[in-house]
Formats: C-alpha cells, structure tokens, sequence
C-alpha cells in the first residue's frame, strides 16, 4: 500500500473542505478574488502543490473560476456536487430510518411467532450471508434474504407487504453500508445475536437488537448532514 499517496489524498480532502466551508460561510462573497497560493498554503498549513491540487476541484466543480493572469474567484456559494452528496445522504438517512422502524417490528413479532420453517429459513440465509465472504455482492444478496425471512417470521402480513413494497429502499441501504466505507455496516456478529434473540423468542431483546444495529449508520449520516 502507497501510503503517501494516502496522505496526500487526505491533505488534498481537507483542503478542499476548508476551502468549501470558507465560501459557504460567506466569508468571501460571491465574486470575490481569493488569497493566491502563497497566502492559502499559509492558512491551510499545506503546501502549495496541495492548495493548486484543491482550487482545481473546487474550479472543476463550479464553486471557483481561475482567470488567467488575474486570479480566482468565487463563482458560487453552493458547491453542486456537494449539495447533491448531502441531499443523496439525507434520502439515505430517511430510508434507514424507516428501514429500522420496519425491521424493529419485524423482528420482535418473529420472535413471538417463528415457526420451525422459518429458523431453517433465517439459519440457511445467514450462513450464506458467512459463506460469502469478500464476495460483497452475494453478501448483499444474503443479507437481504435474512432480512426478508424476518419480515415473513413475523406472520403480520401487513407487515410483510410493507416490507416488500420497500425491499428496493432497503436493498438501498444495505448496498450503501456494505459499500460506503463512511458508513458502518452490521457485523456478522450483530446478525447472529439478531437471530439468537429471535430463536430464544426474546421479542423486546430482539426489537432492541434490530435498531441498535443500524443506528451506528444512521448516525454517521446525520453527522454528515
């Protein structure tokens, strides 16, 4: 692993944010030509190559515009990319939130009402979801199948048609976990308590369970927002 290169993506990130905040803040308007490189390389502690690197984003994303030979400037209060990054985060968080609603209940009805079918059900989905390993798209696929049983253990089939009628958003969200590094996943571990409050037919444990596990994510969201 080249970690200079990680370094150096992180000094170039939090020039970028710094930069970002100063514009969004109003501190320097809308039109108004920005300290050179000498003078932000100074206030950023970064050097130059760094400033150069986080101006040509904040340029390429339309927030600033260089002007051969003069200088640059502040095109745009908002950053377009980064307005849409916060909206596209806080449909995500809406969806885990109603995710954990869902599932919460789901879970607590399925330990009051699973019947043998459905454990051999969510035991086969969850050592699936084991089986597959770095293999992150069947472990979506697996992750979803467990959570579907749970839904179905609950034997409400409002419930159940609520799920369904989501499953795209939830499916959603559980691809953005896997995927998003910024975004804390469910462990196996969390899943396997999940199933053994459900087989014990713990229905507060498991309703507590089955928030608890997704909060983590819902809160990363909410601090990003």
């Amino acid at each position: 692993m080249n970690t200079q290169k990680i370094a150096r993506r992180s000094l170039v990130d939090s020039a970028i944010d710094q930069l970002r905040a100063t514009v969004e803040s109003g501190e320097w308007p809308v039109g108004e030509r920005i300290p050179n490189e000498s003078r932000l390389s100074e206030l950023l502690g970064v050097g130059r190559n760094t400033v150069r690197e986080a101006v040509r984003v904040l340029v390429h994303a339309g927030l600033l515009e260089t002007l051969q030979g003069d200088g640059t400037y502040v095109r745009a209060r908002l950053d377009p990319a980064e307005t849409m990054r916060r909206i596209e985060r806080s449909a995500l968080r809406d969806q885990l939130e109603m995710r954990i609603t869902l599932e919460a209940e789901a879970a607590r009805l399925a330990a009051l009402r699973r019947d043998q079918d459905d454990l051999d059900e969510l035991r086969a989905a969850l050592a699936a979801r084991a089986a597959a390993g770095d293999d992150i798209d069947e472990r979506i696929a697996q992750d979803e199948r467990f959570h579907v049983a749970i839904a179905e253990a609950s034997h409400n089939h409002a419930l159940m048609a609520m799920y369904a009628y989501f499953r795209s958003a939830v499916s959603a969200t559980i691809e953005r976990t896997e995927r998003d590094a910024d975004l804390p996943e469910p462990s196996h571990a969390d899943h396997e308590y999940l199933l053994a409050t459900i087989i014990m037919g713990d229905a507060e444990a498991a309703f507590r369970v089955a928030r608890t596990m997704l909060m983590p994510a819902l809160d990363a969201l909410s601090e990003a927002m």
